[in-house]
């Protein structure tokens, strides 16, 4: 490519990069000019996500993360959020299917309060439940970058979708609310 940057993508036969590879692979990234990194379903773990998260810290071309269904847990999507504090080039961030639960969805609101350049985030079937789903609408109040917000399958209920919902009307930049396969109820509708 004429710009210098790198598109990587897992491919099946390499699915089970793990938590050592992870961290090779997070070092390499923090001096190499990587643009697009998909770990779909490579099973980095918690420790590969720590590792990851401590070379977004000092990347400044990284603009799309894809750790979908890698078992990063709290421990992982924790240093991930501290991460994206500093980061200033990721637009696209999907979680998905990681385990991540309340306190990850907690630390992640924290950071989309200063984070101005994430425009996607994906959050589906982490099972968030309605703490999670709070926490990220008071955030929604004063982010202005993202777009698109994906908590498919989080066992949300109503009053974490009504929370959302409230947010949308401050937040005038999210124009993608995805809820499907929550628990929203009568309540929430």
């Amino acid at each position: 490519m004429r710009d210098g940057s790198i598109i990587i993508g897992v491919m099946p036969a390499m699915s089970q990069l793990g938590p050592s590879r992870a961290q090779a692979l997070a070092e390499r990234f923090k001096i190499n000019s990587v643009a697009t990194l998909d770990l779909r379903g490579s099973t980095i773990g918690g420790n590969g996500a720590l590792a990851l998260a401590e070379a977004l810290k000092t990347n400044s071309t990284l603009t799309t993360l894809s750790l979908n269904n890698n078992s990063i847990e709290s421990n992982g999507v924790l240093a991930l959020a501290e991460a994206l504090k500093a980061n200033s080039t990721l637009t696209n961030l999907d979680l998905g299917y990681n385990s991540i639960e309340g306190n990850g969805a907690l630390a992640l609101a924290e950071a989309l309060v200063t984070n101005s350049t994430l425009t996607s985030l994906s959050l589906a079937g982490n099972s968030i439940e309605s703490n999670g789903a709070l926490a990220l609408a008071e955030a929604l109040k004063t982010n202005s970058a993202l777009t698109t917000l994906d908590l498919q399958g989080n066992s949300i209920e109503g009053n974490g979708a009504l929370a959302l919902a409230g947010a949308l009307k401050t937040n005038s930049t999210l124009t993608t609310l995805a809820l499907i396969r929550n628990k929203i109820g009568d309540v929430g509708a």
